[in-house]
């Protein structure tokens, strides 16, 4: 394969292989090569391509702890995707998944689309995805994986723009694992850079970065910029002047393929060329991009149509096992958070349906288009009888009446919204406020959403979607009670024109020129929820997001709390029916209001596709058994998750992994209808010595033949009247550890136990999985001590432990005498930011956005004999700036040598003052920098 890429590069002509670096490539048909271009959308199910199998969001499908299962979606998806191919051969092959991102911060607006804020499960579970989606053929594949988005992505609030700080053992135990598991695997063939910066350097200029990426395989990668990012080097992030500068960045740093300008490849293609007339890329670095877009095309088959394993006609879509395996997926992802055994449903009982997700079925923005949708409300009926169910989706009904022409607003028939109505009845609309004042309008009558992504106003819409959603309003309420209403989308005012309809437009600049609408109130949401919960015998109260709403590419949520509107729904279905069951249909987790401890349960499921409704019924009746567990926490009040833009997991003490505190819902956690016990756990040996281990890669990926690995035995019993299905955990502690050790899973396994039995599960514990990154000597080191291997059925519950003793060599004290230590690998800072040492390699410090000075902290250093402080600096700016050197166990002042003046933030220099001593053997030093200076290392001679 290799030698063929090469043969046809060889054939290439200049021009025709610069071209090739846009994502829209133009066909060289002398070579038999047809028109390419990169990615195609499936996240969780074909997209944008017309009606595919729409399976849960991945947050969804992680919940199911089940590699099979998400590697048999991806083969569905993959073999849809080759479908829409065969119907249209311009369809990519490559594809744009998995998103890998762990998922760090649960206001991240695009927290759906990740697996798990636990980076080895989020590698295990993307490794499975990516694998259904490649296929297991040795040479050519279903389709080619693309992991997004590289690296430490997880914001959107100035996502083209915001650095975040990735110190050296974030980077090593908390990011990297997660790209590594499926890279390793050789079940992708592409990466695509994340928009934000890491330590001040744009992630897609990082050939540090990149570099660590390619080692992990043997197999080209190629690398392929984000929409819009080769422009935002010099746009947004001005990191360049001039894009012929940025674009041969970019390729030297490694990104092979520009998606630029949409389908306009000329800009692209004037840069790279000018920047090689201008020496600033080499023709061999244009060679490389181009092999490896050569190679990723020879997997797929395009040069082989005869030899190709996975071809399949146009319509290998929406089959009978697609359905059943959609259906199974959604059932095996459903979460009992909480049960006080109104959990399953008893045969023959009354349920009332209630809330925003009562029956309808909602998309996010890379959902497939699904050729049905069946809801919850729906699905229980048809399996409880029409007569057991009852459903009441708690939306206000109104009818709006235009003050300024007297009519009732209603739809024309081609949806036309105007203010001519002579009878309420045909102006109904029911409105849902999704929080913060944003709502929905349903027109009653047509049962279609109000849009105003046209200027005049239309009840069109069967759901909210598009990159901007058009179907969102805000309502100004008037002191006289009248409203106006706000099209968000757009920003405009909703007025009504001198037409003789009185046609609803959004053009108006405010809501002082806005048209006043009286509000007649028809039904209320509250008491209508309130009457059909009163008249069952369980009344399910659905709550959640619209995944267009407050939390999506490009947005991240307000807050991680309910909306007021739901909260008040829930409150009056519980007020009327204590058996009151609470379901998050979600695409993140929330901190849940005191109110609702007192529901008898609590049950999540993500946005689960085509088959949400009878997916969730299963597990509602208990025809098929719970076995969905977080793969992400439920943080116990809105502090706990720190800062969004924090990605400095340790320094924070946030995730599972660092926070001192339980969230409310953990890692792993989710009940079954069974009643397990855990009875006794040992393990063996139950001591290693780890002199000369090899670490190898560190914590992750699968038990490696020959290595030394904990046995944990764990017996578990059912005592429940059900089977039971148990996701046995192991999470490793270190209390005396000489760093912020991470509250890590270190092994899980399931098992099925029929009422009244009982087993034994055996899980094993590779002991590089106690391995921590030594930042004084850049490796990984497993230290010696007691470990503590806690068992259960969460990371927050562990009824069980057993203590593992591990000998071998303490860490050294640091090494600073007679060498560099980077400012980057500091145990500790204060009020210093990560930046770039220069544009394209290494790291340094800076006091942070806001502040005058910080610190970092090296503990336990080897300073014997040191008489001579040197300290490699530069600047931001202008004005007085030192770095100072102290002992940080009594503050006293070692040093101190000023920043020189002149010289820019990449004019680094070396400035070297006195040490008076003696010192002692070892210290813990503090190295202060104050004022506009960087610092990139110290050393003492």
């Amino acid at each position: 394969m290799a030698e063929r890429a090469r043969a046809l590069l060889a054939r290439l002509t200049r021009e025709e292989k610069v071209a090739l670096l846009h994502q829209h490539a133009p066909a060289v048909e002398r070579l038999g090569l047809a028109a390419f271009h990169t990615g195609a959308e499936v996240l969780h199910g074909v997209a944008w391509l017309g009606n595919a199998t729409a399976f849960p969001q991945p947050v969804g499908l992680a919940a199911t702890w089940d590699a099979d299962l998400v590697e048999r979606v991806g083969a569905v998806v993959g073999t849809e995707l080759r479908a829409k191919h065969a119907a249209d051969p311009s369809v990519s092959l490559n594809v744009w998944a998995p998103v890998v991102d762990p998922l760090r911060h649960p206001a991240w607006g695009r927290n759906e689309e990740g697996f798990s804020s636990d980076p080895h499960v989020t590698a295990w579970l993307a490794t499975a995805y990516a694998r259904g989606l490649r296929g297991d053929h040795p040479v050519y594949w279903r389709t080619v994986p693309t992991l997004k988005h590289f690296l430490a992505y997880n914001a959107e609030t100035d996502r083209a723009v915001v650095s975040m700080d990735v110190p050296p053992r974030v980077l090593r135990e908390y990011e990297l694992p997660a790209f590594r598991g499926p890279v390793e695997a050789g079940v992708v063939g592409a990466v695509m850079p994340s928009y934000n910066l890491v330590n001040g350097r744009p992630n897609h200029v990082a050939r540090e970065l990149l570099d660590e990426l390619r080692s992990w395989t043997d197999l080209p990668l190629l690398v392929v910029s984000d929409a819009a990012a080769p422009g935002n080097l010099v746009t947004f992030e001005r990191y360049f002047d001039d894009h012929v500068a940025s674009h041969a960045a970019m390729v030297r740093a490694g990104v092979d393929s520009f998606t630029d300008n949409d389908a306009d490849a000329r800009p692209t293609v004037e840069r790279l060329t000018a920047a090689l007339d201008a020496g600033l890329l080499t023709q061999a670095e244009v060679d490389r991009a181009v092999l490896r877009q050569l190679e990723l095309r020879i997997r797929t088959g395009e040069l082989d149509p005869d030899r190709d394993p996975w071809v399949v006609g146009p319509d290998a879509i929406d089959l009978p096992a697609h359905r059943a395996l959609a259906r199974e997926a959604v059932a095996r992802s459903v979460v009992v958070l909480e049960n006080d055994g109104v959990l399953p449903l008893v045969p023959g009982a009354s349920v009332a349906v209630v809330g925003p997700h009562a029956d309808r079925v909602l998309h996010d923005w890379y959902s497939g288009t699904p050729p049905y949708l069946t809801g919850l409300g729906t699905a229980l009926a048809d399996r409880l009888g029409a007569d057991r169910v009852a459903v009441a989706d708690g939306a206000t009904r109104v009818a709006l009446t235009s003050t300024s022409t007297g009519g009732w607003v209603r739809p024309l028939p081609d949806g036309t919204l105007v203010a001519d109505g002579g009878a309420a009845d045909d102006a109904l609309v029911d409105v849902v406020d999704w929080g913060e004042g944003l709502l929905t309008l349903r027109d009653v009558g047509r049962d279609r959403l109000w849009s105003g992504g046209g200027w005049v106003l239309r009840a069109d819409a069967t759901r909210v979607g598009g990159w901007v959603a058009q179907e969102s309003f805000r309502a100004h309420r008037h002191d006289d009670g009248t409203w106006s209403l706000q099209h968000v989308g757009s920003g405009r005012w909703v007025r009504v024109q001198h037409d003789e309809a009185g046609t609803l437009v959004a053009e108006a600049q405010g809501p002082g020129t806005a048209e006043r609408f009286a509000v007649r109130l028809v039904r209320s949401g509250e008491v209508e929820v309130a009457r059909v919960a009163a008249d069952a015998d369980v009344v399910v109260v659905t709550a959640g997001n619209d995944p267009h709403l407050h939390g999506r590419e490009t947005e991240d949520r307000p807050h991680l709390g309910l909306p007021a509107s739901q909260r008040a729904l829930w409150r009056a279905a519980a007020d009327a029916n204590p058996r009151a069951v609470l379901l998050v249909v979600s695409s993140y987790p929330y901190v849940l209001p005191p109110e609702v401890d007192a529901a008898s349960a609590v049950v999540w499921s993500s946005h689960g596709g085509q088959e949400l409704g009878p997916g969730l019924t299963d597990v509602l009746v208990g025809d098929v058994e719970p076995t969905g567990r977080l793969a992400q926490s439920w943080p116990a009040d809105a502090e706990q998750p720190g800062d969004l833009l924090d990605y400095d997991v340790v320094g924070a003490r946030t995730t599972d992994w660092y926070s001192p505190r339980p969230p409310r819902y953990a890692l792993g956690h989710g009940l079954t209808y069974g009643d397990v016990r855990y009875v006794t756990a040992t393990a063996g040996p139950a001591s290693h010595d780890v002199t000369g281990l090899d670490l190898g890669r560190g914590p992750g990926g699968p038990v490696r033949d020959g290595e030394p690995v904990v046995e944990v035995r764990v017996t578990v019993a059912n005592d429940g009247r059900r089977t039971a299905h148990e996701l046995v955990q192991v999470h490793a502690d270190a209390p005396a550890h000489r760093l912020p050790f991470p509250h890590r899973l270190v092994a899980h396994e399931r098992v099925a136990l029929r009422p009244g039995e009982s087993a034994d599960v055996t899980l094993r514990v590779p002991v590089r999985e106690l391995a921590v990154w030594d930042v004084t000597r850049d490796r990984w080191v497993v230290e010696p001590g007691t470990y503590v291997l806690g068992v259960g059925p969460s990371s927050a519950e562990l009824p069980l432990r057993v203590a593992v003793d591990v000998t071998g060599p303490a860490v050294p004290p640091r090494r600073v005498v007679g060498r560099d230590v980077r400012a980057a690998d500091a145990d500790a800072r204060h009020g210093l930011a990560l930046t770039d040492r220069t544009r394209d390699a290494g790291d340094a410090v800076q006091p942070g956005r806001g502040t005058a000075a910080g610190a970092l902290v090296l503990r336990a250093c080897d300073v014997a004999g040191a008489t001579t402080l040197t300290a490699e600096v530069a600047r931001t700016r202008p004005g007085p700036a030192a770095v100072t050197l102290l002992d940080d166990t009594s503050g006293r002042e070692l040093a101190r040598a000023d920043v020189p003046e002149g010289g820019g933030r990449y004019d680094w220099r070396r400035v070297t003052v006195p040490v008076p001593g003696p010192l002692p053997e070892v210290l813990d030093l503090r190295v202060v920098l104050d004022g506009p200076g960087r610092l990139a290392a110290v050393r003492l001679d």
